[in-house]
């Protein structure tokens, strides 16, 4: 089967069939969950959230998150 000659509705409905049956029910929904759109304009959110940080802040915390965990 092409995928250039069938309509995107089929597309999908014969993907979902060959995850379903290769990952069980359980496993479509987590694959699926995966593929959220979300929504909010993520730019511009993880702007606000950097600003005035340098990427040593940022690496200096992951660190220090990573060493609590120990």
């Amino acid at each position: 089967m092409s995928t250039q000659t069938i309509s995107p509705v089929v597309l999908r409905k014969v993907g979902l069939e060959a995850v379903a049956k290769a990952l069980g029910p359980l496993g479509l929904v987590r694959f699926l969950q995966q593929f959220e759109t979300g929504a909010g304009d993520y730019t511009k959110e993880r702007e606000r959230w950097l600003k005035g940080l340098s990427v040593q802040d940022i690496m200096s915390e992951i660190k220090s998150k990573r060493k609590k965990k120990i």
